[in-house]
C-alpha cells in the first residue's frame, strides 16, 4: 500500500506526465527489490543462510505434521488422561487418568496441559492432541539453530538443525503424546539461555547475564514438570559452560548459577508444594508412588530409581497385553502400527547405545560427533578461556557424555526412546565441529578428519541398516560407496577450488541420507503403545497398549456405553481402562494404576463406592497359559501377577465358576454393601488382589469372550 501510494503522490505531482510516472515507477520497484533483498540476506548475513533456514524449517513442518489426523492415539495411557483434562480442570491439573479423578498418570502434568488445552480449543482427536507436539518440534530445531549459530556461526547452526531433524527418533517423539517432546524443547531452550547468558554485557552480578541465567533455570524448572529428574541430566553441562566461559570472576559466576539454580527451584517446586498440600482426599491419587506423594514419584520412580534400580515403588512393572479392544483410530492402518511394552531396552553398560535397535533409532551421526568434539577441544586448547567455539563444544560435550553415561547404565524401565535427550547436542556438535575443520582445510590433518568423519558416518550407517537387512538393502552400499566418494572429494578438495563448496555440501549430505530414509519410513508409520521404535516395523515387536491385541467382543463396549455410573467400570491396570476410555468416551477407574500395584484404591474405598452404586462393572481378564485350566489360579489380579510383557500370555483372576459367554448373571448375594470376602485380609497381597478376592466371593460373573464381567450393580 505504501508503495502504491508513493507512485500515486508522484505523479500528481507532476500533473501526470509519462516520464515521471516511468521514473515513480522505477523508484517503486527499487525500493521494493531492496526491502526483499533485506528481508532474505539482513546486513552481515550470508545471502543464503535465511533462505536455507527457512526451507529447513518447513520441510521439518511438513515431515512433523504429516498424516497426524490419522495417526491414532500414541500411547493410549496418556491420550486418556489427555482426554479426561478436556472433560475436567482438575484432571488437565493433575493430569489424571479419568474425568472423575481417581488416579493420576505417573509423570508430571505439564505435557498433558499442553495437549488437553489444545483439546479444549480444537476437540479432543488424534490431530489436536499430536499437532503440539509436531510444532515443539520445528521451536527445538529454530532453537538449536539459534543456540549453535551465536557461537560457531550460520553453518554450524543450520548443520545442527537439520541433523536434529532427521534423526529418526526425534522425529518420531514430536509426532508421539509422550512428555519427552516438551523435555526437549525446554531443555534446547534452557541451552539457548544459556548462551544467551555468557554473551550478555556485564560482569557483576546485577546484569543481563544473571537475567537470561534465571530464565534457564525457569526453563529446567519446567522441564522437571515434563519429565522430572529426566530433565535435569543436561545441567553439568550448562554449568560446566558458565563456570569456564562466563564473564567476571568466580564470585560472580558461582553466584550467577546459584540464582539459577534457586529459579529452577520455584518453578519445578511450585507444583510440588500444590499436590502435596492439596488435601488428599479430594485430589486423584498420584500414581507410580507408593506413599500418594509427587516428592516420591520424582526422586524414586522417575528419578534415582530408574537409574540405580532400586526396588521400592510398586507401579513400575510392566503390564500384560491389554483386553481386546476397538481401535478408537479406526482410520489408522493396524498394519503400519508398531511400538507396544517390549522395549525396555538393553542390558547396562557401555555399549548400550550402540546395540540393538536402540542404536538406529539416534545414533546415526554419533560416531561423527564424537569425533567432532575431540578435534574441536584440541584445536581450541590454546585460546582464551572465554573462547566461544570452546565454550559451545563444552556445552553439548558436557551435555552428551554426562547423558550418554547415564543412559547407558540406567538400571530400571529404559526405554529407547530416551535417547531422544542426546540428539541436540550431538548435532549441535555436529554443526560446530564440521564448520570448524572446512575452515581449516588448507591443512592436511583438518581435512584428513573430515574424511575420517565421512568413512566414520558410513561405515556405521551401514552397519545400522545391515540390522534390518529386509529394508532397501540397497541402501547401505550406496551410503558406503558416498561415504568413500565424499571422503577422496574431502582430501582433495584445496586442489579444486571451485568444487570446493559442492565437495563440502556433497559430503553433508551423504552424511545425513541415512537418518533422513530412516526418518521417512518411521513417519510412515503409525506408533501406538507405551514403547514406540523408529525405522522399519520388526517382526519381533509384540502387541503393547494402544496396540491391535484381536477382534474385541462389542459386548464390553455396549455394557461400557450403556452404563450411568461414576464409573462406568472397573479393570485391574491402567491399560484395558485407558483403551476403553478413548473407545467409548466414558470414565473407568484403574484399579491400582498404571501396573495394577498401587493401592489405590483401598478395598475399603472401592467397597464404598460399590455401596455408592458409583462402579458399573469390575472386568478380569482370564489367566491363559497354555495347558493349564482358565481357572486354576485364583485370587490375583491380572496385572497384580509379574508378567512377560514380550508373551502373549494374560495374567488374571480365576478361582470360582464361570459361565459361557452372554450368560446372564446369578442373582446378587444381597445388602448394600456385601461383605468382605476370602483372601482380601493376607498381608502379602496387593490391593487389586484384594479388591479381585472381594468382589468375585461376593458377585457373579458373566464370561465375554475371555474377559470375567462382574455386574457390582446386580
Amino acid at each position: 500500500m505504501s508503495t502504491i501510494t508513493s507512485v500515486a503522490g508522484d505523479a500528481a505531482s507532476s500533473g501526470g506526465g509519462d516520464a515521471s510516472t516511468g521514473e515513480g515507477t522505477a523508484l517503486s520497484e527499487g525500493r521494493r527489490a531492496s526491502r526483499w533483498a533485506t528481508l532474505l540476506a539482513p546486513p552481515g548475513q550470508p545471502r543464503w543462510e535465511r533462505p536455507a533456514t527457512l526451507a529447513l524449517l518447513i520441510a521439518t513442518a511438513v515431515v512433523y505434521l504429516w498424516g497426524l489426523g490419522g495417526a491414532g492415539w500414541g500411547n493410549g495411557y496418556y491420550a486418556a488422561a489427555v482426554q479426561s483434562g478436556t472433560r475436567s480442570w482438575k484432571a488437565l491439573l493433575f493430569a489424571s487418568l479419568d474425568p472423575q479423578n481417581s488416579i493420576t498418570v505417573d509423570k508430571p502434568p505439564a505435557a498433558m496441559w499442553v495437549m488437553g488445552l489444545s483439546g479444549r480449543i480444537f476437540g479432543f482427536n488424534s490431530w489436536s492432541m499430536f499437532a503440539p507436539q509436531a510444532l515443539m518440534g520445528v521451536a527445538a530445531v529454530v532453537l538449536l539453530i539459534a543456540a549453535v549459530r551465536r557461537w560457531a556461526g550460520p553453518a554450524a547452526g543450520l548443520i545442527a538443525g537439520a541433523a536434529l531433524a532427521v534423526t529418526p527418533v526425534a522425529a518420531m517423539m514430536f509426532r508421539f503424546n509422550n512428555p519427552d517432546a516438551l523435555m526437549l524443547l525446554l531443555l534446547v531452550a534452557g541451552a539457548y539461555c544459556t548462551v544467551r547468558a555468557i554473551d550478555a554485557r556485564g560482569e557483576r552480578f546485577w546484569s543481563g547475564s544473571t537475567g537470561w541465567l534465571v530464565g534457564a533455570g525457569v526453563l529446567m524448572g519446567f522441564g522437571f514438570l515434563a519429565k522430572m529428574m529426566q530433565a535435569f541430566l543436561v545441567l553439568p553441562g550448562l554449568a560446566l559452560v558458565v563456570l569456564v566461559a562466563g564473564a567476571g570472576g568466580w564470585r560472580t559466576r558461582i553466584t550467577q548459577l546459584a540464582s539459577a539454580g534457586v529459579a529452577l527451584v520455584l518453578s519445578a517446586g511450585w507444583y510440588v508444594a500444590l499436590v502435596e498440600l492439596w488435601p488428599a482426599g479430594s485430589r486423584p491419587y498420584i500414581g507410580g508412588s507408593t506413599s500418594n506423594s509427587l516428592w516420591e514419584l520424582a526422586v524414586d520412580y522417575n528419578g534415582l530409581g530408574r537409574v540405580l534400580g532400586n526396588k521400592n515403588g510398586g507401579a513400575h512393572r510392566p503390564t500384560p497385553p491389554p483386553m481386546p479392544t476397538p481401535d478408537p483410530a479406526q482410520h489408522a492402518d493396524p498394519s503400519q502400527m508398531h511400538g507396544g511394552f517390549g522395549g525396555f531396552g538393553s542390558q547396562p553398560g557401555l555399549t548400550r547405545l550402540f546395540s540393538g535397535e536402540l542404536a538406529t533409532e539416534f545414533s546415526w551421526l554419533l560416531p561423527a560427533a564424537l569425533i567432532a568434539l575431540i578435534a574441536g577441544l584440541w584445536l581450541t586448547r590454546r585460546l582464551p578461556r572465554t573462547d566461544r567455539v570452546r565454550a559451545g563444544l563444552l556445552l553439548w560435550g558436557g551435555w552428551l557424555l554426562v547423558t550418554a553415561a547415564v543412559l547407558s547404565y540406567m538400571s530400571r524401565s529404559f526405554h529407547s526412546y530416551y535417547a531422544m535427550e542426546l540428539v541436540p547436542a550431538m548435532a549441535a556438535l555436529i554443526g560446530i565441529g564440521a564448520t570448524q575443520l572446512w575452515q581449516r582445510r588448507s591443512h592436511l590433518a583438518a581435512r584428513g578428519t573430515l574424511a575420517v568423519i565421512s568413512l566414520a558416518t558410513g561405515g556405521w550407517s551401514f552397519v545400522l541398516l545391515h540390522r534390518t537387512p529386509e529394508w532397501l538393502p540397497w541402501l547401505r552400499w550406496t551410503l558406503v560407496a558416498l561415504s568413500v566418494v565424499a571422503a577422496a572429494a574431502l582430501l582433495i578438495a584445496p586442489k579444486l577450488p571451485r568444487f570446493a563448496l559442492a565437495i563440502g555440501v556433497f559430503a553433508l549430505l551423504a552424511g545425513l541420507l541415512g537418518p533422513t530414509a530412516y526418518t521417512l519410513e518411521t513417519v510412515a508409520q503409525v506408533h501406538n503403545g507405551g514403547s514406540p521404535t523408529a525405522g522399519p516395523p520388526r517382526s519381533e515387536h509384540g502387541g503393547g497398549p494402544g496396540q491391535r491385541g484381536g477382534v474385541a467382543d462389542p459386548q464390553i463396549t455396549d455394557l461400557i456405553e450403556g452404563s450411568d455410573t461414576r464409573w462406568a467400570a472397573a479393570a485391574i491396570g491402567a491399560q484395558d481402562v485407558s483403551s476403553l476410555e478413548l473407545s467409548t468416551g466414558k470414565a473407568l477407574l484403574a484399579v491400582g494404576g498404571f501396573s495394577g500395584r498401587d493401592d489405590s484404591p483401598t478395598l475399603a474405598q472401592f467397597q464404598q463406592y460399590v455401596a455408592d452404586h458409583q462402579i458399573g462393572y469390575l472386568l478380569v481378564r482370564q489367566r491363559q497359559e497354555s495347558g493349564q485350566d482358565n481357572n486354576s489360579q485364583g485370587g490375583q489380579p491380572n496385572a497384580g501377577q509379574p508378567s512377560n510383557p514380550q508373551s502373549g500370555r494374560n495374567h488374571s483372576g480365576g478361582g470360582r465358576d464361570t459361565q459361557p459367554s452372554g450368560a446372564d448373571p446369578q442373582p446378587g448375594r444381597g445388602g448394600d454393601a456385601p461383605q468382605s470376602g476370602p483372601g482380601n485380609s493376607e498381608s502379602d497381597q496387593s490391593t487389586s488382589a484384594q479388591i479381585t478376592a472381594w468382589v468375585k466371593a461376593n458377585y457373579p460373573v458373566t464370561m465375554i469372550g475371555s474377559v470375567e464381567v462382574y455386574n457390582l450393580n446386580p
